[in-house]
């Protein structure tokens, strides 16, 4: 199960790693947390949920940080939420789908230090360890406790050709040290089928600020290169020889 803050997120941080497991013959599922279902970008997330083949879309309800158009109903902006509303919301989600592996932002909030992927990461670390608690949020199901917890980030060798394409559109760069990397996944299998995921995308992919525009706008090797390689770290539990719930290329 992927937890992303945004529409698109899930593609472009753990969009192979979904498809690998899908044709793997496991259940997956992403939980957004921002942008409502009467938005636009809904529509666009279901279609990229298909092609990875990660289910219906499942929806927190909070409204982008950045952007009031995400919640037409006026729902809460996700970073202005009560913790403890978010983490029960995504414990329901955890302990309906019984995931093994859960996989979110790191804790820099990804390379541009987006508020919602900060948010998103301290809910999603407090919710993974409260689904297994009988006695937190009784009303969200009975407890399940995943085994492993993944941050997807980028290491600071890793940012390669995307860096300067980021910088030329006026963002930060906040790359983790390459010893915070635990897991690197080599997608390149399954990169056609994350690009159409990302594709799927369509209102970003339109813009030029947006990752899904700033790639769409590359030429394919440069793009492939960028996106063939996904990088994680272990937060929860430490892993163990042998263990069978860790990422794997």
């Amino acid at each position: 199960m992927a937890v992303a803050a945004h529409p698109d997120d899930e593609s472009l941080l753990a969009g192979g790693v979904l498809a690998q497991h899908a044709a793997a013959g496991a259940r997956t599922a992403v939980v957004t947390a921002t942008w409502t279902a009467d938005t636009h970008r809904i529509s666009e997330l279901a279609d990229a949920l298909d092609i990875l083949g990660a289910g219906a879309p499942r929806l927190l309800g909070y409204a982008d940080a950045r952007n009031p158009d995400s919640a037409p109903g006026g729902a809460v902006r996700l970073v202005d939420a009560p913790l403890d509303e978010a983490v029960g919301r995504l414990v329901a989600h955890i302990r309906e789908l019984q995931p093994d592996i859960v996989v979110g932002h790191d804790a820099l909030g990804q390379l541009t230090g987006h508020p919602d992927h900060r948010r998103a990461h301290q809910i999603t670390l407090l919710a993974v360890e409260a689904a297994g608690l009988p006695h937190l949020y009784p009303e969200a199901g009975e407890p399940w406790q995943p085994t492993a917890l993944y941050a997807a980030t980028h290491p600071e060798s890793g940012v390669g050709r995307l860096g300067p394409h980021l910088q030329n559109v006026g963002k930060t760069l906040l790359a983790a040290p390459d010893a915070y990397v635990t897991t690197t996944v080599d997608v390149s299998p399954w990169v056609a089928q994350k690009w159409a995921a990302i594709l799927a995308h369509r209102s970003e992919v339109a813009r030029a600020r947006p990752l899904p525009g700033l790639l769409a706008r590359l030429p394919e090797d440069e793009r492939t290169e960028i996106i063939r390689t996904e990088f994680f770290t272990r937060l929860s539990p430490a892993p163990a020889p042998g263990d069978p719930h860790r990422l794997t290329a």
